[in-house]
Formats: structure tokens, C-alpha cells, sequence
């Protein structure tokens, strides 16, 4: 595994029981910063209860989630995300009535509309603050290629866009580790490749990924490094032809 002064994510012997099931069992793993890590395994390998339990969405029975140096276990989301860790999901959770830039600009920390206050620190700086934000999103949108649906309802966009306009809010935070979970489900050719683009741009920046994904295309032709689960806890790490042709990973993930 990785060494714990080259991670930037690190869990140590982290377990998770639902009922009895060790959903995840005493799993210890490092991520590499400014890299994509790809996480694969079969379903029910504890993939997923892994990333809510490193988002804060729920806490481990026993173990450790680490942000560099900083125990993150146990905190609520929100707290984990001010930290720098945002999550993705599966299926996007737009606000389906509000625009594109509304949807980016309410997910900006200490955004003015958010706070009762707002009305005590003078009108001025919370125009200015809002304004910050605006441009902020825009920015964003550019990047993403979503600009020219600024003004458009979260309700009109396709499943790709949406998945796009997912990536982009958790920009707003300017995260140091975005956990996503299958970025590409769904998503038509065309789209997930301007997605991967993307992603692997803001990697060439500094940006961790940690990225659930069943496409083994995508993950051996985009990932760093992979890691493979299997019931609960790692089985194999390293580059991806390394991993596709581990035994282990064989005969548990690929059916070998």
C-alpha cells in the first residue's frame, strides 16, 4: 500500500456493519494526491459504503479516515466538505427548479442567501459577495462547457450534462479530494469522453479524484492507479495492467 507520507486519503482498518454484514471490514488504503484512483470490485465488495462513510454520510464502527493529517472520521458532511473532500453520487442531485448558475452558486460556501444575517453586514457586501460568487460559476461553466445553459432549469438537462453540472458544483469548494461514484453511468459517448477530459484536467492541476467505476475501459485507460475490493476490504493496488491481471482480481471481479 501506499506510504502514509505520500497520501493525501488515507483509512486505516475502517469497518462498517449494517445488521451484522461487514459491509467494509478492516479496510486500509492510501490515495496518492494529484492522481485518479480508480476503485473497483464487485457489487456488494463495499465500494460505496466506503466513500459515504469517507464523505461523513455515515461514521465507522472501528478504524480511522484521515484528510494528510487530519482525522475526518465521524464529522458531519458538511464539515468534511469545508475540509476539502466533496462526493459525488450515482444518480445527480440537481435542483431541479433552480438554473444552472443558481444550481452552482448556491453550492459556494458562505453563499450570502444562506445566511439570516446577510441584511446586518450591509447591503453592499452581500452584492459584492454575490457577484464574486456569479462570476466564480461562470468561470466554472465555461470550464465544463455548460455556460450556454446558464439559464437553464435543472429539470432540461440531459443525464450527461447533469452528471457535468455535478462535477462543476463541487468545484465551488474547490476541493482537495472529489470522491465520485460512477461519473460515467449512463452518460453517451460523446459526453463521457468530454467528461474524462475534463476530470483528467483538473488532475493536471492538483486536483485528487477517487472514482468508483464498473466501465474497465474507462478505468484502465484513465486511472493512475487502481485499487480492487473485494468483500469488503482491498485485495490489490497498484497500476491498472497491474491490477486487471491480478489473480485475486480475476477470479473475484473479472470472473477469471
Amino acid at each position: 500500500m501506499t506510504t502514509e507520507g505520500t497520501s493525501i486519503l488515507r483509512t486505516e482498518r475502517v469497518t462498517k456493519a449494517f445488521g451484522g454484514i461487514r459491509a467494509v471490514d478492516g479496510c486500509t488504503l492510501a490515495i496518492q494526491p494529484g492522481k485518479i484512483t480508480g476503485l473497483i470490485g464487485p457489487n456488494g465488495a463495499g465500494k460505496t459504503t466506503l466513500f459515504n462513510l469517507i464523505a461523513g454520510l455515515y461514521a465507522p464502527d472501528e478504524g480511522s479516515i484521515s484528510l494528510r493529517d487530519e482525522r475526518i472520521d465521524g464529522r458531519p458532511p458538511f464539515e468534511i466538505v469545508q475540509k476539502g473532500v466533496v462526493k459525488t453520487f450515482q444518480i445527480p442531485r440537481e435542483f431541479r427548479n433552480l438554473t444552472v448558475l443558481e444550481n452552482l452558486m448556491v453550492a459556494s460556501p458562505g453563499h450570502p442567501g444562506e445566511r439570516a444575517v446577510s441584511a446586518l453586514i450591509g447591503w453592499k457586501r452581500v452584492w459584492d459577495r454575490e457577484e464574486t460568487i456569479r462570476k466564480k460559476a461562470l468561470d466554472i461553466l465555461s470550464l465544463v462547457e455548460l455556460d450556454r445553459l446558464s439559464d437553464a432549469y435543472g429539470s432540461e438537462l440531459s443525464g450527461g450534462q447533469k452528471k457535468l453540472l455535478e462535477l462543476a458544483r463541487t468545484l465551488m469548494v474547490d476541493p482537495k479530494v472529489v470522491l465520485l461514484d460512477e461519473p460515467v453511468a449512463g452518460v453517451n459517448p460523446t459526453l463521457t469522453g468530454k467528461l474524462l477530459g475534463i476530470i483528467e484536467g483538473l488532475r493536471d492541476r492538483g486536483t485528487t479524484f477517487f472514482m468508483i467505476e464498473h466501465d474497465m475501459d474507462v478505468v484502465m485507460e484513465r486511472c493512475d492507479r487502481v485499487i480492487a475490493m473485494h468483500q469488503g476490504r482491498p485485495i490489490a493496488e497498484g497500476e491498472p495492467e497491474e491490477v486487471r491481471h491480478n489473480e485475486l482480481v480475476m477470479e473475484a471481479y473479472l470472473g477469471g
